[in-house]
């Protein structure tokens, strides 16, 4: 569930980008830094798999986390935009993104929980027994540095001048 939200916000990121740039196409550091971002999100090949790799998990945890923060720029960016932010198009793209990273907060909530429930099974006895016999490892967690701010979806007000 993690992965397909992550995937469905790594989608409307061109769109958005291709959006922002038709109004402030002079802004290319921000453009540039978000579709970056988007193509080290894409590199990585999200699969259930790689929950078992924990340096490919980090790898992939750091480029959401470029992902979320330069989308988070380039949102303040828009603010500067009057044009921009009337544009009907933005803000069904602007609407979606809200919407799926609501969504991957919940969806990586509930994958936290899942995982904790599982690591706690497989260090308590006597299903520790069981899970050294068939090789069930201890799994990692999603690890931010500023989890509570990264699980949150940024607060966009469009109707409210930007913060410098």
């Amino acid at each position: 569930e993690v992965l397909n939200q992550y995937q469905r916000r790594a989608d409307l990121v061109p769109n958005l980008v291709n959006v922002v740039k038709g109004y402030a196409g002079h802004e290319k550091d921000v453009l540039t830094q978000v579709t970056e971002a988007r193509s080290k999100v894409g590199a990585i090949q999200a699969t259930p798999e790689l929950i078992n790799d924990p340096q490919a998990f980090a790898k992939f945890q750091a480029a959401q986390a470029g992902l979320s923060s330069a989308l988070s720029r380039l949102l303040v960016v828009a603010e500067n935009y009057p044009q921009l932010k009337a544009d009907g198009v933005f803000r069904d793209l602007q609407a979606q993104l809200e919407g799926t990273e609501n969504r991957i907060a919940v969806a990586r909530n509930r994958y936290i929980k899942a995982v904790q429930a599982y690591n706690v099974t497989v260090r308590s006895i006597p299903s520790n027994l069981t899970a050294m016999l068939f090789g069930y490892k201890v799994k990692p967690t999603f690890e931010v540095e500023n989890e509570k701010e990264v699980s949150k979806a940024p607060k966009v007000d469009f109707g409210a001048p930007a913060k410098k």
